[in-house]
């Protein structure tokens, strides 16, 4: 890796605490803490931030009044927000494909059984795997979802423990296919990269959860 440019977002939110890109990269959004709102940006150029532009702002307080992940399925019809405050994940229903302002809240999942400080979320690309990752027990949690991205269907399968990379884990990406996993971690103040050595979605010592 290598860093090549900036784009600010103080002008929407001073405490921005995560980002999601639609599938081309012409969108962008930042989920910011001082707001409690998802802001979204048009890029002219796909995955170039220097490109971006402010377009428009969605409020998720009346559902958690500290957001900490941003997620969108595949086609930008549902967005989720993970809480913080009532320690759930917050589905709700759009429109129009990754335009904020067509969203309407339709339903919540609770992951406290799991984690009570849930930072990170994450989805496989048809939404029947949801990842959370958060402060207790320094885990990624696996969830199924018997209709994709529909959280009303989901059920807790397996953990990861990853305390031996970090002890304050914040978030976490998958590559397309799910055989990389990374976490971005504050005690380490670094991206910790797993490789699944199975197509298996069992969790195995030593291994990282693969999202197929």
């Amino acid at each position: 890796a290598s860093f090549t440019d900036a784009f600010g977002v103080g002008g929407q939110d001073t405490l921005p605490l995560a980002i999601a890109f639609n599938t081309d990269g012409t969108k962008m959004f930042i989920l910011g803490l001082t707001g409690q709102d998802v802001n979204e940006y048009s890029l002219t150029t796909g995955f170039d931030v220097s490109t971006a532009s402010f377009t428009d702002s969605f409020s998720v307080a009346a559902q958690d009044t500290q957001p900490t992940s941003v997620a969108f399925s595949t086609d930008g019809t549902k967005m989720f927000i993970l809480g913080l405050t009532g320690q759930d994940v917050n589905e709700y229903t759009l429109s129009t494909g990754f335009d904020v302002s067509t969203a309407s809240f339709t339903d919540a999942f609770s992951v406290s059984a799991q984690v009570t400080s849930p930072k990170g979320m994450a989805f496989n690309t048809n939404g029947t795997k949801m990842f959370i990752v958060g402060d207790t027990g320094d885990s990624v949690y696996k969830y199924s979802l018997s209709t994709g991205f529909d959280v009303s269907t989901a059920s807790f399968t397996d953990s990861f423990n990853i305390s031996a990379q970090t002890t304050a884990p914040r978030n976490m990406a998958f590559n397309a296919d799910g055989t990389k996993m990374f976490v971005v971690g504050n005690a380490g103040e670094n991206v910790n990269e797993y490789a699944s050595t199975s197509a298996s979605t069992t969790v195995k010592a030593g291994q990282a959860i693969s999202a197929t």
